[in-house]
């Protein structure tokens, strides 16, 4: 995302998320607790709009992705989203659902690593949430269901198709998306939806652990990984290659890289600038 601001305003407040940031990192919180953190039309626009927010700013260097209560996020709210959409026309269906998709882009397309700190249900929308992050974080509580099918739609919604069989292959997608059932956490760590399981109810705080680690990091070079990561999933050897001999010529002229040779001669742990 370009970091050059436009003459729209900077949003200070957050009227759907809890939204605190703290020496670099950013922790975003699903606050409907009474509703298994169930997302609504403007939960999504808020997404969005913070991510392009803090991508602009460049003063975020990792995001922890959370829910408050029993639960991570339970997808969309059934009365609110479910239920509004019955009488919209196609017009608006499509403005919602370009709406959802560009949350996950703008997850996998922000400048810094997003960790999800998943305990309780992860169903539907929230779901994917998780999924479209860099890390996933998981307690023994949590399970995974993409609940699509169960409502009468696509399981490739905001981009699952895409995604989740890249992150457990193809056979395992197909399964989950398809059959909508639930995933709990042994499995989610055995076919590779979850990062790192943790002790029970120690997600969020390894979360935060893995965001001050990621925060206190190489920023530029964390930020071409995680672009690379997403923009070479569809191209060939050849046109991977020569991007990242691109990228690493790039890199090597940064005061990072030269910061690395000074604190490796000088016996001394490195001071990262993310430039």
């Amino acid at each position: 995302m370009s970091p050059f601001p436009s003459s729209a305003p900077r949003a200070d407040a957050w009227r759907h998320l809890r939204v605190t940031t703290e020496d670099g990192v950013a922790t975003v919180t699903l606050a409907r607790p009474e509703k298994l953190n169930a997302l609504t039309f403007g939960a999504y626009a808020d997404l969005r709009d913070l991510l392009a927010q803090l991508s602009r700013e460049r003063s975020v260097r990792a995001l922890v992705l959370a829910g408050e209560g029993r639960g991570f996020c339970s997808g969309g709210d059934v009365d609110e989203i479910i239920g509004a959409t019955l009488s919209m026309d196609t017009a608006q269906l499509l403005d919602f659902n370009r709406m959802t998709g560009q949350v996950v882009r703008a997850i996998r397309e922000c400048p810094f690593p997003v960790i999800a700190a998943v305990h309780g249900v992860a169903a539907g929308a929230g779901a994917v949430l998780a999924l479209a992050s860099d890390f996933r974080v998981a307690d023994p509580s949590a399970r995974f269901a993409f609940l699509f099918t169960k409502v009468g739609l696509s399981g490739g919604d905001m981009g699952a198709a895409y995604l989740l069989p890249r992150v457990v292959g193809l056979g395992h997608a197909t399964r989950l998306l398809m059959l909508g059932e639930a995933v709990r956490a042994p499995e989610a760590e055995r076919i590779g939806l979850i990062s790192e399981l943790t002790d029970e109810g120690h997600a969020d705080a390894r979360a935060a652990e893995l965001a001050r680690r990621l925060a206190d990091g190489p920023a530029l070079a964390l930020a071409q990984t995680k672009a690379l990561l997403t923009a070479e999933l569809d191209m060939p050897l050849a046109a991977s290659v020569e991007l990242d001999a691109s990228t690493q010529a790039l890199l090597m002229k940064g005061e990072d890289y030269a910061e690395f040779h000074a604190a490796f001669t000088e016996k001394r742990p490195p001071k990262w600038q993310g430039r």
